[in-house]
């Protein structure tokens, strides 16, 4: 998978780009499908939407005000309407916000390595818990985690457990 473009964010009143991409609120009445989803000139849609680096074929523009994370905007795919921002009460989870120089690429997903990552907890779309990271020390390999090995009761799972020996 191609590195994917981020998201924005504004926390703190200041612009950044977010690492993560918290989902769309399927069916919310306020959030529908572009008229001309896949055209791909049309008027405010960076045409990195439309791109390999966007599988997910939208971008949206998010803030956290008073402890509270809300959909401002989106282009692409979908449209929000002009209501305001809407509460993203439907966001639990953490969000990241890469800091700092850029320490390794990676071609996939957003599994680039930042010289310090803003991570950001929501429960129901509200703030609960921020902490810094600091990768800078951290080992060169790609974040992805490595699968379990699989349990030895089966016959795979003893060849397989022979065979690591």
């Amino acid at each position: 998978m191609t590195a994917q473009v981020h998201e924005t964010l504004v926390y703190e009143g200041e612009e950044m780009s977010m690492i993560s991409c918290p989902p769309l609120p399927a069916g919310h009445p306020r959030l529908t499908a572009a008229a001309e989803p896949f055209v791909t000139k049309r008027e405010g849609v960076p045409g990195v939407v439309f791109s390999t680096a966007c599988w997910r074929r939208y971008l949206g523009t998010w803030e956290v005000k008073e402890g509270r994370l809300y959909l401002k905007d989106v282009k692409g795919l979908y449209e929000l309407d002009d209501a305001g921002p809407l509460f993203a009460d439907w966001v639990s989870g953490w969000l990241v916000v890469p800091r700092g120089g850029l320490l390794r690429y990676v071609h996939m997903g957003f599994e680039s390595v930042y010289e310090r990552e803003l991570h950001l907890r929501f429960e129901a779309g509200v703030l609960v818990e921020t902490r810094e990271v600091d990768n800078r020390g951290a080992p060169a390999e790609p974040r992805v985690p490595t699968p379990p090995p699989p349990p030895a009761r089966s016959r795979l799972g003893k060849l397989l457990a022979l065979l690591r020996r």
